[in-house]
């Protein structure tokens, strides 16, 4: 049994949907949940500045002894994963959008990818796009603003469904019959997405990267002890009453314990 905490860091409010679903899988574990919202938001910002941003983020998490560190971001993954892992003495798990299940999946064989520019620059996506989407169309689409709408608690409005539909509409009506969220934040637009294109099928990997760190866990013998009701610390590097605030639009009523930088 190891009782330390697991550390998980985003940009802001979008890992929520890993965290989540890893507190519904393994209510035992304490979490430390860290929120760049400082440096909000990834996408478009240079993978050298975003793989900067993951070390020091890294860092301040190992400072509250973290056993095991989420990625709960597909643009610091993409930036940053490999060489985390390499420079870390702890077991990271990050995200990758959902290319293998969206091909098996889709009938017509035209599959949207929905991401940051960031992790579409990224040489993990190229290298899942080339091993699993062979025989499929695959087409990137940038979400541009998507991730600043959801952080400001606009997901379900009007706005939101008019920047879908724009961003999304041509490629469905050309034919694409399956969506893949490559971005934790689009978590959240899921069901707005899911009310414009009826029948479009929606690929979201967060409940997968939740249960990829339990397993993580279990195969290295550090799970918590059964039965304990794990604890969340939530730490933001800017505002916290607005982080707060947009957590709570989401459906989460937690209070930060920490401001860093």
């Amino acid at each position: 049994m190891d009782n330390r905490p697991v550390g998980m860091f985003d940009s802001g409010v979008g890992g929520l949907s890993v965290l989540r679903a890893f507190r519904d899988i393994t209510p035992e574990e304490d979490v430390v949940y860290l929120a760049d919202t400082a440096w909000f938001p990834y996408g478009p910002r240079p993978a050298a500045e975003v793989r900067k941003r993951s070390f020091a983020l890294t860092r301040r998490l190992l400072e509250s002894n973290v056993k095991l560190i989420v990625v709960a971001c597909n643009t610091a993954s993409a930036a940053a994963i490999s060489d985390l892992r390499k420079a870390f003495p702890v077991p990271f798990v990050g995200m990758v959008p959902g290319v293998k299940p969206a091909a098996l999946r889709s009938r017509s064989g035209r599959v949207v990818i929905l991401a940051t520019e960031g992790t579409f620059d990224g040489e993990l996506y190229a290298r899942v796009v080339d091993e699993f989407a062979r025989g499929t169309t695959v087409t990137a689409v940038t979400g541009t603003g998507l991730a600043a709408l959801v952080e400001a608690g606009q997901a379900g409005t009007a706005r939101a469904r008019e920047t879908l539909e724009r961003l999304l509409g041509p490629q469905v009506k050309a034919g694409a019959d399956t969506v893949v969220l490559g971005c934790t934040h689009y978590h959240f637009l899921a069901a707005d997405i899911a009310a414009l294109f009826p029948g479009v099928e929606i690929i979201d990997t967060s409940e997968a990267v939740a249960r990829r760190s339990a397993q993580v866990l279990e195969e290295t013998e550090m799970r918590a002890e059964p039965g304990r009701s794990g604890a969340l610390n939530l730490i933001v590097t800017g505002d916290r009453d607005a982080f707060e605030a947009a957590m709570q639009r989401l459906g989460f009523e937690h209070t930060v314990m920490e401001a860093t930088r």
